[in-house]
């Protein structure tokens, strides 16, 4: 069995270079791809003249603007770069079928078998340098045994890698003046003729032979292991900075003192602990193309695009047995600018009858400039569509007598794709019932090209609710106060006062002598709870009590935590008010919170 061979890719300008091939013009001056970390916007990368000027990535922009004044940059788009990858993912399938991502900027590809049809590794490393030249991007590229090695060699490997740059407290770096021995000087440093130079032989530092993986990566940096970067800070206060150090430790004391990680990144880069190669499965792709021999800008001239694209897209779609939920028109101008109309779809579909009329409500939209020559439709949301059964008579009768009319669900689906292709399908709603007594969960708000119509509801009883409920506010009742009554004049008769009883022993001396006594705290409560106040205030009015009708009483959910809900169960009532208004107020009888009057809700 062949020796397994692993190839790693490294684009370390990726983002920097898909900015330079969008936009050719920005490589004449220092350019850098600037990203938010911590709310500090930073270098995340830069270009060869970037670089060649100083600066660094993860570099503050303010710094990098005082050290390069003409510095160029561009806001950083996790998604293009994405499929920037996704791209050069699929350009990488020349050279062997297994392709895995590895975001943001790398892959990895298992050249096991395959590395002979390039004439070698080494020549399939320069066909993969020369590719990537061609296309205006820097790659590094390490060959190995195993994944984790490949990985290192790629970013530490070679001449030029960070392994070439060493800390300057390293041992094997110290001034000449300090060294014990110093070296003979060479004959011709002493006065001598000096050698003809020799061919340098290209550095192999990249491609570790088959089954010495272990001393290709001995003199790499502990960050080649794919380790955080705490875990390398506290390896090099150790003066543990190379892996051949970390690998000559105690395994014991390595894993109690740094994780269980480290120990296996290092038993992955020497292949005892296998880690296997899995490239994820490329995903359907349904896109259609149209070049047109003369750039078009009418409308009529796009639609007519559509109808030869839309049959072809169709017949794409039912042969995977899938159907498109948003659909992409993309045009191509003469200028090599782009612009792009997108659509959604209530139910996946892939009939051109049901595509054409969304796309052909955004065609007005699309800007032709100069001129259109390439028009490009792409189905990249896709679903799987079941055949519809046939159904017999019953059936046909059974979904009559429900109201369900034949085609009914794709007017509703074509009615919600037209309304959000206008609004935006997030704009387009619909109300589910739902399980629960609670007034504000009795109704749940979907969106309707998510969600199906709810069918087999149990209907509960009618009860009265409000057209519109919100949250709770506070109702402030006001005193009633009777209207003063004018006895008409008569000869008072002599009154005789009763006698004022002395307060007994022990009697509070502010109580008032002979007077009734205070109803008791629980018939205070009852008396409030008894029906809604005649007059309260809400929202800065005043309202009047004509007629009233409840209570109807609704307890809180105990097994859950409702902060409307603290103030424990709730009376509620139907109130009329004069102006013909009618209002949901409830009393709270209180429990975690104080009690009182409150409205919940307005009828029409």
């Amino acid at each position: 069995m062949p020796t397994r061979r692993i190839l790693s890719l490294w684009f370390p300008r990726l983002a920097a270079e898909r900015c330079l091939r969008a936009e050719p013009g920005l490589g004449a001056a220092p350019f850098a791809v600037v990203g938010e970390r911590r709310g500090v916007p930073l270098l995340v990368a830069l270009s060869g003249e970037a670089q060649a000027a100083g600066l660094a990535r993860g570099q503050p922009v303010r710094d990098a603007r005082a050290m390069c004044p003409e510095l160029v940059t561009r806001i950083e788009n996790p998604r293009a770069e994405a499929d920037f990858l996704a791209a050069l993912q699929r350009w990488a399938g020349k050279f062997s079928p297994w392709i895995a991502a590895e975001p943001p900027a790398g892959l990895a590809a298992d050249l096991t078998g395959c590395a002979h049809l390039f004439g070698g590794e080494a020549a399939l490393l320069a066909q993969v340098e020369a590719d990537c030249a061609g296309l205006g991007l820097t790659v590094r590229a390490g060959i190995a045994d195993t994944l984790g090695a490949a990985w290192a060699l790629a970013r530490y490997g070679g001449a030029g890698g960070p392994a070439a740059a060493r800390s300057g407290d390293a041992i094997d770096q110290e001034a000449r003046a300090t060294r014990s021995r110093a070296a003979r000087r060479r004959h011709w440093e002493r006065g001598g003729v000096r050698p003809p130079p020799q061919a340098v032989p290209a550095p192999e530092g990249r491609i570790a032979p088959p089954g010495r993986t272990r001393g290709a990566i001995a003199a790499l940096p502990v960050a080649a292991l794919r380790l955080p970067d705490a875990v390398v800070t506290q390896l090099a206060r150790l003066g543990l900075r190379r892996i051949e150090d970390v690998a000559g430790q105690p395994r014991a004391g390595l894993a109690r003192r740094f994780g269980q990680e480290l120990v296996l990144r290092l038993d992955q880069a020497f292949g005892t602990v296998p880690e296997p190669l899995a490239p994820a499965a490329p995903p359907p792709r349904f896109a259609v193309r149209l070049t047109l021999p003369e750039p078009i800008g009418l409308e009529a001239d796009l639609a007519a695009a559509l109808d030869r694209l839309l049959p072809e897209l169709a017949q794409r779609l039912k042969a995977k047995g899938r159907g498109a939920r948003r659909v992409r028109l993309r045009v191509e101008r003469t200028d090599r600018t782009q612009h792009w109309a997108e659509v959604g779809l209530a139910r996946p579909t892939a009939d051109p009858e049901r595509l054409r009329p969304l796309l052909a409500m955004r065609l007005p939209d699309i800007e032709a400039g100069d001129g259109i020559d390439v028009v490009r439709l792409e189905a990249h949301v896709t679903e799987p569509v079941h055949t519809a059964r046939h159904r017999g008579q019953l059936a046909v009768s059974d979904a009559v007598q429900r109201g369900e009319a034949a085609g009914a669900a794709t007017a509703l689906d074509d009615l919600v794709g037209r309304l959000g292709a206008r609004v935006g399908e997030a704009s387009v709603l619909r109300l589910h019932p739902g399980d629960s007594h609670i007034p504000e969960k009795t109704t749940q708000v979907q969106g309707a090209a998510w969600s199906e119509p709810a069918r087999g509801w149990v209907v509960p009883a009618p009860v009265p609710r409000p057209l519109a409920v919100f949250r709770p506010e506070p109702v402030h009742p006001e005193p009633v106060h009777p209207e003063p009554v004018h006895p008409e004049p008569v000869h008072p008769e002599p009154v005789h006062p009763e006698p004022v009883l002395a307060a007994p022993v022990g009697a509070d001396p502010g109580a008032v002598p002979n007077a009734p006594p205070e109803p008791a705290p629980e018939a205070t409560a009852s008396v409030r709870s008894a029906g809604p106040p005649a007059r309260f205030r809400w929202r800065r009015r005043r309202f009047e009590t004509v007629a009233a009708t409840g209570p109807e009483r609704i307890a809180p959910e105990w097994w859950l935590d409702e902060p409307d809900w603290r103030t424990g169960v709730r009376d509620y009532w139907q109130v009329e008010v004069a102006g013909g208004e009618r209002l949901w107020l409830y009393y709270a009888h209180g429990a975690a919170l104080s009690a009182g009057w409150f409205c919940h809700g307005r009828f029409a």
